[in-house]
């Protein structure tokens, strides 16, 4: 069956999480993704979070790839190793570049200028191609030097501030919020409009050029506070941390403890408010749906969630629709009715596993062209590396030439080192 992306193919030079999840949401859609890895560690997730005990986190004398979190995000791609720090390995790209549609990469801003193969190299091999790259602070700006990570980015938009109680700590989401869905899900939108830019058929598309998506993780998290950002800007009164109606900072919006454990109360609209009051029995709360937070109301409202299990108030929803759910640990959530009807763990044939693994499954749904996960296994280190090139015209024994040379890489190491940081 013929998938929307066929035909596109995206040389990945990421690491880690926001580039992999990026790639593999084109994977899934049918897009041929090569994995560029260095001749040292490679993707460093690869050596994180084995999946068996006793692996120490490294891989097999095989090459497999044990990594849970290297699994997570890398099915449906191939690998090829190659050292970007000598001639060979450089040129070796650029081959692959002129074939190429997207280039996705995630060093600090300047790392392949400095190699010799910035976009003003690329573009002159390939004017098509879409070099986009995901950085902490964006291509240009004061702290496009400046090191970070998930953590750091959600705290310098303000998002990290905005999240926890009143006189609490800031509290992290157990989500990536910066790396998935400022990072990886930006860079989709972005690659997939220059595409549409670059292959439209439209008079004002179509132009045939590639260009410079310019992801940066900590616009991205800024622009989810767009909610709290308007009433900051538009009214000149900031929200502040458990103040916030969508952050807890009304009764009608945020966790309570129940008998055994905690639900989640999402009343916004006056209607939701005044069924669970009506259900509860208490229509006397009807006018106070944005209690402050330790008001006699609010504490009132506490002692009748807390007199109910967890199971006891999902019934109480299914009978009283006002955005009520309990809140599920994760391995709940992965065993729910829901993400079973909604096929959101999935199994993946894992040869160098020994059997199938579970994982999450693509989190959207086309009618006629769906995504199709199962494709290929997460591959091995520098498994593809004589086949991704000798497509892209190198002859058996010019491969055998840069493998002996150590420009490319073909049977699997041991990690020795770090690429270009």
């Amino acid at each position: 069956m013929a998938l929307p992306l066929n035909g596109v193919k995206i040389l990945d030079l990421s690491r880690l999480l926001p580039g992999a999840f990026c790639s593999q949401l084109f994977a899934d859609l049918g897009a041929d993704v090569v994995k560029v890895e260095d001749v040292g560690a490679g993707d460093y997730i690869r050596w994180m979070s084995p999946c068996y005990e006793g692996s120490e986190g490294s891989e097999g004398s095989d090459g497999s790839a044990r990594s849970a979190l290297f699994l997570a995000v890398n099915r449906n791609k191939r690998s090829i190793r190659l050292d970007l720090k000598s001639e060979s390995g450089r040129d070796a790209l650029l081959a692959l570049v002129r074939d190429a549609d997207v280039l996705l990469e995630s060093f600090r801003p300047g790392v392949l200028e400095r190699l010799g193969l910035g976009y003003d190299v690329l573009s002159a091999v390939n004017e098509r191609i879409i070099y986009c790259a995901i950085t902490g602070y964006g291509l240009d700006g004061p702290n496009i030097a400046r090191a970070g990570h998930d953590i750091n980015y959600l705290a310098l938009s303000g998002l990290l501030g905005l999240t926890g109680e009143r006189d609490g700590p800031p509290i992290s989401a157990a989500g990536q919020i910066a790396d998935v869905g400022g990072g990886a899900l930006m860079a989709v939108a972005g690659i997939l409009a220059a595409l549409r830019e670059r292959d439209g058929t439209s008079s004002a598309l179509g132009s045939g050029q590639g260009q410079v998506v310019d992801v940066s993780m900590f616009d991205g998290a800024l622009s989810w506070l767009a909610l709290p950002a308007a009433e900051c800007l538009c009214k000149g009164d900031p929200p502040r941390r458990g103040e916030f109606l969508l952050t807890g900072g009304a009764a009608c919006y945020r966790p309570y403890r129940c008998a055994d454990g905690w639900v989640a109360f999402g009343a916004a609209e006056e209607k939701f408010w005044s069924a669970w009051c009506e259900g509860v029995g208490r229509p006397n709360l009807c006018s106070a749906q944005h209690a402050q937070v330790g008001s006699a109301e609010h504490r009132e409202i506490e002692a009748i969630f807390a007199g109910r299990t967890r199971a006891q108030w999902q019934e109480f929803a299914d009978e009283f629709d006002c955005c009520l759910e309990p809140v599920l640990d994760v391995d709940e959530a992965l065993e729910s009715e829901l993400v079973s009807a909604r096929g959101m763990v999935i199994e993946l044939d894992q040869p160098d596993m020994n059997g199938p693994v579970r994982v999450i499954g693509p989190p959207f749904k086309l009618s006629r062209t769906p995504a199709d996960p199962h494709r290929r296994p997460a591959p091995a280190i520098g498994a593809h590396t004589r086949e991704v090139l000798a497509a892209a015209g190198y002859e058996d024994g010019v491969i055998d030439e840069l493998i002996a040379s150590g420009a490319a890489v073909e049977a699997p190491l041991a990690p020795t080192g770090r690429g270009p940081e």
